[in-house]
């Protein structure tokens, strides 16, 4: 991993309607690490991915990317180095599954035998052969659906990857293949990563660091060893239901 950080969060804060949402919150994300954001709903985890990415702008505080402030990137190209997968893959239905994972790098200029080889390319990496590139998602089961969001999110290779709860809404046996998929392709392509979830078993499987927010705030920023040993109440709370379901009968 690099030592200086890719991403910087300071003093960060933001309101919606009239309501902080975030409160000073400072988080710095090394290359190659795979942040979890932690928490119930409500606690912040979405707005903050959005407020990275540019598409929330915050009250106060600020955000550096790449080593330059944020409001120093032109919004549309800091969106295109941020790949993003959320819940439901966010697939453009009447697309076939090539020309989604295609998307960014047409809007970048690439030739089209490079996009076609880059699609097949990122199929394979995903698990997916040849024969799905020309179909729609609504021929595509829910896990194939988030296979083809990541590799869309991969397309351009940006550096940074910011995934909103996209495995939360598939049965538990998808959800582990795709978990398992995320850490094989992080091995792989080695990107950093900004994951959003309240599932405390999928921090402890896929983070590097867990940044556990609450009401808005960071309460405990740790690897996920240290983190079992946190002292934070809402910490505790998220570590006793994984303990009851460790002792489940």
């Amino acid at each position: 991993m690099a030592d200086d950080p890719i991403l910087e969060i300071r003093d960060l804060s933001c309101s919606i309607g009239g309501h902080e949402v975030l409160h000073d919150i400072r988080l710095d994300v090394k290359g190659g690490e795979t942040i979890v954001l932690l928490g119930r709903s409500g606690s912040g985890k979405t707005t903050l991915l959005k407020t990275v990415n540019g598409l929330i702008a915050p009250t106060s505080g600020n955000v550096r990317f790449a080593g330059r402030a944020a409001t120093e990137w032109d919004p549309i190209e800091l969106r295109r180095r941020m790949g993003y997968v959320i819940q439901d893959a966010g697939l453009f239905p009447h697309w076939t599954v090539e020309r989604n994972i295609g998307l960014v790098p047409r809007l970048a200029g690439w030739e089209v035998e490079r996009i076609r080889l880059r699609v097949s390319e990122l199929l394979a990496a995903v698990g997916m052969g040849e024969e799905y590139r020309g179909r729609y998602p609504r021929e595509l089961s829910g896990g194939q659906k988030q296979r083809v969001g990541i590799a869309r999110a991969l397309a351009a290779d940006p550096p940074l990857l910011l995934f909103d709860e996209p495995f939360a809404a598939l049965d538990p046996i998808t959800r582990l293949e795709l978990q398992r998929l995320f850490l094989e392709l992080r091995r792989s392509v080695g990107k950093t990563s900004l994951f959003v979830t309240h599932d405390i078993r999928e921090a402890m499987m896929l983070a590097s660091r867990i940044a556990l927010l609450k009401d808005g705030r960071v309460e405990v920023v740790a690897a996920p060893r240290e983190f079992l040993k946190a002292e934070s109440e809402e910490a505790r709370a998220f570590l006793a239901g994984l303990g009851e379901l460790e002792t489940a009968p």
